[in-house]
């Protein structure tokens, strides 16, 4: 049996083996070179081809590489699994949310030993000065009875320094969540490639 290909080539290598082709090479320098790896992700179809030499049906099998890779990444354990630190959390957050081109808030239910119970998305927009319903955050959590939660969403910017309303936020979120008895344990902000405790700076 043929040996496979080296997954620890070089980008451009690796992304001319999801297009293929004779000129696959030069297409994956053309693409990196215009785009960067982060953003490719996040490409329509249309942008993928555009000036790079990619054909349509090349463009959408590698969007679809990129977006099944982006759901193993983000793929939860069907079953609980403990959180003992914010890591926990938002190492398996940063794959799905690090390079998301709009602001996403989701909302991750444990019980009472800090086992997850699941994950909800409750807001996609533009946090900054928009008003976060308290209720649609805490709903699911109410539902199915978990003891506490802990809330993130990212910044596109890629910064991952919390703003003046995302400490606003995490106070209200916390004030909340005390009437419910339900704990908010951490709200992390997520940027490109690196992350932060909102209660490890001191916001709770």
């Amino acid at each position: 049996m043929a040996p496979g290909p080296e997954l620890h080539a070089p980008d451009d290598e690796l992304l001319a083996l999801v297009i293929g082709g004779p000129h696959a090479l030069q297409a994956a320098r053309r693409l990196l070179d215009c785009h960067g790896l982060e953003r490719l992700p996040n490409l329509h179809v249309g942008e993928l081809t555009a000036g790079t030499g990619v054909g349509p049906r090349k463009a959408a099998a590698t969007a679809a590489a990129f977006e099944l890779a982006r759901r193993a990444a983000a793929r939860w354990p069907s079953t609980g699994w403990r959180v003992r630190t914010p890591a926990d959390v938002a190492e398996r957050l940063l794959p799905e949310m690090g390079h998301l081109e709009r602001e996403e808030l989701v909302v991750c239910l444990l019980n009472t030993r800090n086992v997850v119970l699941g994950r909800s998305t409750v807001y996609v927009g533009n946090l900054a000065g928009s008003p976060v319903r308290i209720g649609e955050v805490y709903r699911e959590a109410v539902r199915r009875q978990a003891a506490a939660v802990i809330v993130a969403h990212n910044h596109p910017s890629g910064d991952p320094s919390p703003s003046g309303d995302d400490l606003r936020i995490t106070s209200d979120l916390a004030d909340a969540g005390r009437l419910l008895d339900i704990e908010l344990l951490d709200h992390l902000v997520i940027g490109h490639d690196r992350w932060i405790s909102l209660r490890a700076a001191g916001a709770l």
